[in-house]
C-alpha cells in the first residue's frame, strides 16, 4: 500500500471538516494526490445509510443497529474508495473513521469496546490510520459551535443526544488517545482556525 492514510477524529463541532478541507487544499497546492471522504458516507450507497444514521426517527434506534449500519457503510467505503485510492499512492483524508465508533458507540453508548474493536476488524480487513488528528474541546462548546454553524437546518440526530452522552464520547476519544500516543495527536480546538491548523501541519509534516 503506498498511499497514506489520514484521519480527522473529535467531537461534534470540533473543527474537523474545516482543518480537513485546508489540509486538502494545501496538499494539492503542494503537488500531493488527495482523496477526502467522510464516515459514514464515501460512496453511494454508504451516503443512504448515512441519511439513516443521522436522521431523527419516532422509532428508537438500538445501539446494536446503529453499529451494524456504521459497520455496513464502512465496509463499502473502504473497499470501493479508500484501499482504490491508497494503492494509487493518494493521500485519503477522512473525517471520521474507526475511532468514532468506539467513542460514541463504545463510550457514549456503552456497547462493549472489544466486540466494537472486532467488527471494526472485520469491515475494514485491519485498516488502521497512518494518522490520527484529534481536534478536542468541550462538548458544551461544540455542540453550540455546532448549532450556530446551521442557521435555519435541524440538528441530526446525534447531536440531539444529551450532554452527558456528548461528555462521555469527549472523554472516550481523550482514554484513545492515551492508548496510542503516536498515532493520535490531540490538538486544542479551542484556539483560532489558522493556530489549529498550524498544529495540522507540524504532525503531517514527517509523513511527507
Amino acid at each position: 500500500m503506498k498511499g497514506i492514510f489520514i484521519t480527522f477524529e473529535g467531537p461534534d463541532g470540533a473543527g474537523k471538516t474545516t482543518q480537513l478541507n485546508l489540509l486538502a487544499d494545501y496538499l494539492r497546492k503542494a503537488g500531493h494526490r488527495v482523496l477526502s471522504t467522510r464516515e459514514p458516507g464515501g460512496t453511494p450507497l454508504a451516503e443512504e445509510i448515512r441519511g439513516l444514521l443521522l436522521s431523527p426517527w419516532v422509532e428508537e434506534i438500538h445501539g446494536l443497529t446503529e453499529v451494524f449500519l456504521y459497520a455496513a457503510s464502512r465496509v463499502q467505503h473502504v473497499r470501493e474508495k479508500i484501499l482504490p485510492a491508497l494503492a494509487e499512492g493518494k493521500i485519503v483524508l477522512c473525517d471520521r473513521f474507526t475511532d468514532s465508533t468506539l467513542a460514541y458507540q463504545g463510550y457514549g453508548r456503552g456497547i462493549e469496546l472489544d466486540f466494537l474493536r472486532k467488527l471494526n476488524y472485520l469491515a475494514t480487513g485491519g485498516l488502521k490510520p497512518a494518522l490520527t488528528l484529534l481536534l478536542d474541546l468541550p462538548p458544551e462548546e461544540g455542540l453550540c459551535r455546532g448549532k450556530k454553524g446551521k442557521e435555519g437546518t435541524a440538528r441530526d440526530r446525534l447531536e440531539l443526544q444529551d450532554l452527558d452522552f456528548h461528555r462521555r464520547v469527549r472523554e472516550g476519544f481523550l482514554e484513545l488517545a492515551r492508548q496510542e500516543p503516536e498515532r493520535i495527536r490531540v490538538i486544542d480546538a479551542r484556539q483560532p482556525v489558522e493556530k489549529v491548523f498550524a498544529e495540522v501541519l507540524a504532525y503531517i509534516a514527517p509523513w511527507l
